[in-house]
């Protein structure tokens, strides 16, 4: 007979909590689904090996965010991967992110075009529904700041659109 232990009870519940959201928020950073894995992986492996202790779930959902997004940008800058995302994966990137329109291949490609910092405002704020007072506890910056990415991206993806439907 197996006992799980407090640990491994907590790491459990954990993993039940975030490990959608974060898979989505890794995903849209990795571009792959394999890489996404990996970095999430990792995540749990830190917070299994740490135990750290939250004051709340909220601090909680943040260091989750936060570790998250650092492995990413370890695990692409240790790897120097190429970020692309071949065609056939980009469908069922979107289907995963809860994008299921007819338009999922244009979001998730036109997401791509945007730099990490704006891209994970966006992920965070229109696909898991995050507050920006939320996003902003998790990556360590101002509301003001979140709202500035959050309208900084609305406008490069609006270019970008209009962009590629003056050569269509």
């Amino acid at each position: 007979m197996t006992t799980i232990t407090s640990r491994e009870k907590q790491l459990n519940d954990a993993y039940l909590a975030y490990a959608d959201m974060l898979y989505h928020l890794a995903l849209s950073h990795m571009q792959s689904r394999e890489d996404a894995e990996d970095v999430l992986q990792e995540v749990f492996c830190k917070y299994y090996s740490k135990m750290p202790s939250f004051t709340d779930s909220a601090h909680e959902k943040a260091w989750f965010i936060r570790v998250t997004i650092n492995q990413c940008r370890d695990h692409l800058r240790h790897r120097k991967i190429r970020m692309y995302t071949p065609l056939h994966e980009i469908g069922e990137i979107a289907g995963q992110t809860g994008i299921t329109d007819e338009n999922a291949l244009d979001v998730m490609q036109l997401l791509s075009y945007l730099p990490e910092k704006y891209r994970s405002v966006v992920i965070l704020h229109y696909l898991e529904g995050l507050s920006v007072e939320e996003i902003a506890m998790a990556l360590h910056i101002g509301k003001s700041a979140v709202k500035m990415r959050l309208s900084r991206a609305r406008e490069q993806l609006q270019k970008q659109i209009m962009k590629e439907d003056s050569l269509v």
